[in-house]
């Protein structure tokens, strides 16, 4: 059985494992080294965990100290392919492949594959819109270059990075200053310091990407998305979401003949280009390019939902299928669902005890899966966001209506806006308790009002004397039977211990027990319990499609919801 090996196989990545297997092929991961620092052990920690979630086995096998020892290793393999599964990974399978005379890119191109600056310089050269920039080794260079361009805006970012990590958009002259002296103290995505940063022009417009796979030069399109990113203060840029484009818009299709220019002008022959590129009202430009599988983690049976193939079955086409690439290269851009992805944005550093959204996000209609699948943490750290790498987490959404998924991601991006505490909750102190006579006074009245009008559920802690009101205890409401007109939620006690993933399950649990056309009452002494609080609760009501309803003037401190 031939051996194709896949040179740090993580994210998006991934997928060539299976793709791999399912063509008959062996799968071999080719592991990069690391940085001796604290932050390169952090991310091979980092990729070391990537391999975990790979359902396959494959062989292993590790860079040497020199490029001639790994060489000699791969040798003994005698590989058909090899392919890059992250964009650490462009340098050293371009390299082998040329090395053993393998399917690829030329290693004279690497540098304007794979350096931020050299690629533009590349597409000025061949007379293609670029964006102005210099590389620079030093805050007295980079003022020196801004005075004499005499720029505004500008964006600042490795010249070798990912994820849009140390990427920072600057206002101004002094923003510019104070975020370079910050940058030349932090390191890349990978965990190495950084040295040199490139300062461009700022471009405004929107930002899109376009993945492509090429065979002997020819290019086409697998699939188009179009980004939703936000500036932090601190002028980092972040992802809020990344969403399809189904049918193209004005300005859209010359985008994509501009990005063809752009795989021309690098000489792309073999393999993916991750396109990043923005549309403003001079048209199309450059963000820059990423030779190898889309990042963000995508499932393959998520791809394939939306467009009937995934990257890196395609990207394998490409280098080993030339009929089944010529086959699509003319064949109409057509996706069957819309997809996205929402990435949470955590807003400060966060001891994070749960995460309660594992709970409530598969009740999305548009729900596919998500990267947070523990709802339960024991005091894990979250860095506040400020790149792809520091996201609390991510959703992907996929849907054949639009209209689903655009709803589901506008009320996730309410929940993290409004109610954070119900993706990622730190379990803060809560008010004193009252006295169980004082919590019975405050809702009583309205149960003795609502029950003559029909069958209810009282959830309840304190046990209410002289009520027709069937009450249960809320470890008991998995064995309720039937609907009720009305439910009544008075918990207090028993969520003084669960945490807020915990409290989650139970006031769900609670609320799905009542008819359409009924009622849900929440009072303030149970929603102020809650992490999230009264906007929490709202969150389990909407996530449901259930109506939060109008208060009326004679009732206070209620949460009032009808399904």
């Amino acid at each position: 059985m031939r051996n194709i090996i896949v040179v740090e196989c993580i994210s998006t990545g991934k997928n060539f494992i299976g793709d791999i297997i399912n063509r008959g092929y062996n799968p071999v991961v080719l592991d990069l080294k690391n940085s001796d620092t604290e932050d390169g052990r952090k991310y091979a920690k980092h990729v070391e965990e990537e391999y975990k979630l790979i359902p396959h086995e494959f062989d292993m096998i590790y860079e040497k100290d020199t490029f001639e020892e790994t060489v000699e290793e791969v040798k003994k393999f005698n590989p058909l392919l090899i392919v890059p599964g992250n964009e650490r990974g462009v340098v050293l399978a371009t390299r082998l492949s040329n090395e053993l005379g393998l399917l690829g890119n030329s290693v004279e191109n690497l540098d304007a594959m794979t350096l931020k600056n050299e690629m533009h310089n590349r597409l000025a050269e061949r007379g293609l819109r670029s964006i102005r920039g210099k590389v620079v080794h030093s805050l007295d260079e980079a003022l020196e270059f801004y005075d004499s361009e005499n720029l505004s805006e500008v964006v600042l970012k490795p010249t070798y990075s990912a994820g849009s990590a140390g990427v920072r958009i600057c206002l101004n002259r002094e923003e510019m200053a104070n975020s370079i002296k910050q940058l030349f103290e932090h390191v890349n995505y990978y965990g190495d310091k950084i040295e040199e940063l490139l300062i461009q022009e700022r471009i405004n417009g929107i930002e899109y990407i376009v993945n492509t796979v090429s065979h002997k030069g020819k290019h086409r399109v697998t699939l188009v998305w179009k980004y939703n990113k936000i500036r932090t203060s601190e002028g980092a840029i972040v992802y809020d979401s990344c969403e399809t484009v189904n049918e193209l818009g004005l300005g859209e299709a010359e985008m994509i003949e501009y990005a063809y220019k752009v795989a021309d002008a690098l000489e792309i022959q073999y393999g993916p280009v991750h396109g990043e590129y923005m549309l403003d009202e001079n048209g199309p430009v450059l963000i820059e390019v990423n030779c190898r599988p889309c990042g963000g983690g995508m499932p393959s049976e998520f791809l394939d939902r939306i467009s009937g193939q995934h990257e890196t079955d395609s990207i394998l086409d490409s280098y080993l299928k030339p009929e089944a690439f010529h086959d699509k290269l003319y064949e109409k851009y057509k996706l069957y669902a819309h997809g996205t992805l929402k990435f949470f944005i955590t807003p400060k550093n966060m001891m994070v005890r749960s995460s309660p959204i594992v709970n409530i996000d598969k009740k999305l209609k548009a729900f596919y899966s998500s990267s947070m699948i523990n709802s339960t943490y024991q005091d894990m750290f979250f860095k506040k966001t400020e790149d792809l790498n520091t996201a609390a987490g991510y959703v992907f959404l996929v849907n054949e209506d639009k209209s689903a998924v655009d709803h589901d991601l506008n009320f996730l991006r309410s929940v993290e806006r409004n109610a954070f505490s119900i993706i990622l909750s730190d379990d803060d102190d809560y008010p004193e308790l009252k006295d169980d006579d004082e919590y019975l006074s405050d809702i009583l009245p309205i149960i003795n009002e609502i029950e003559k009008h029909g069958t209810g559920l009282f959830v309840t802690d304190q046990h209410a004397d002289g009520i027709a009101t069937f009450q249960i205890r809320h470890d008991e409401i998995n064995d309720v039977k039937g609907n009720f007109d009305f439910i009544i939620i008075n918990l207090n006690r028993s969520l003084i211990d669960k945490n807020e993933a915990e409290k989650v399950r139970i006031i769900l649990d609670a609320i799905l027990n009542v008819k359409k056309g009924g009622f849900i009452f929440v009072p303030e002494n149970t929603y102020q319990l809650m992490s999230s609080g009264r906007k929490g609760i709202e969150a389990l009501i909407k996530v449901l499609d259930y109506t939060i309803e109008l208060p009326p003037y004679t009732v206070r401190d209620m949460i009032i919801a009808s399904r």
